[in-house]
């Protein structure tokens, strides 16, 4: 689900006791003990001003930037 900047906006500004995580279990030391962290390796850094760019169009910015590299890919095989 993609959400408007504007909903977004307003879901970030709520205070914390206004956001109900009762559906939500705790998390006890089972899960801790099975718990493992993932590291992805498709780590890459866009520059500020690119990634914000990208982010003001009117388009799912991850997937935009994938279509501008892999167009870049194919035009140089």
């Amino acid at each position: 689900m993609k959400l408007s900047k504007t909903r977004l906006s307003e879901i970030e500004s709520l205070p914390e006791d206004a956001i109900d995580t009762s559906e939500i279990p705790e998390l006890d030391d089972d899960f801790w003990e099975n718990a493992r962290q993932i590291v992805s390796e498709n780590y890459l850094q866009i520059e500020h001003e690119i990634l914000e760019w990208f982010k003001g169009q009117e388009q799912d910015h991850h997937a935009q930037i994938n279509q501008v590299l892999r167009s870049y890919m194919e035009a140089h095989r």
